[in-house]
């Protein structure tokens, strides 16, 4: 199956539709079976790991704190089958707004199967390397030293 960049921008929105929703069946059916979902360190005891229990998750987090979530701005390289999304999560219950940006990966059938969440927030000086919790950036080919 060819994904276009309308495919993959509609699958974005639609599922940032179904994590307001609360509906953990609709945000399922955006994901595949063993869907990853990494955060920064310490961020909700990620990363997540499985469609059903991330839609779980955002079920929990609509249903105990009142979240909801915008998305702001979309990119897309349908080549790639990826996309990066900047949102705003609303917080409602405790009254917080986070602002950040997701890296989405997908598969052949266009359900989500990574996402990468950024935050837009100071920067921790006490820690050393501020990247994903869990993610394998050595194992990915990222680098671990300046050119």
């Amino acid at each position: 199956m060819t994904l276009s960049s309308q495919d993959i921008e509609a699958r974005v929105r639609d599922y940032m539709t179904a994590c307001t929703s609360g509906d953990a069946h609709a945000v399922a059916a955006h994901l595949t079976d063993d869907a990853v979902h990494y955060f920064p360190p310490d961020m909700y005891d990620g990363p997540w790991r499985g469609g059903l229990f991330i839609a779980d998750r955002w079920a929990e987090a609509v249903r105990t704190g009142r979240s909801a979530w915008t998305v702001d701005a979309i990119a897309v390289d349908a080549a790639r089958r990826t996309a990066t999304c900047e949102w705003t999560h609303f917080k409602q219950n405790a009254g917080v707004l986070l602002r950040g940006t997701e890296w989405y990966e997908f598969d052949a059938r266009g359900l989500i199967s990574e996402i990468r969440a950024y935050y837009a927030s100071p920067q921790d000086r006490a820690l050393q390397h501020l990247e994903l919790g869990g993610f394998d950036y050595a194992g990915r080919g990222y680098p671990l030293v300046a050119n």
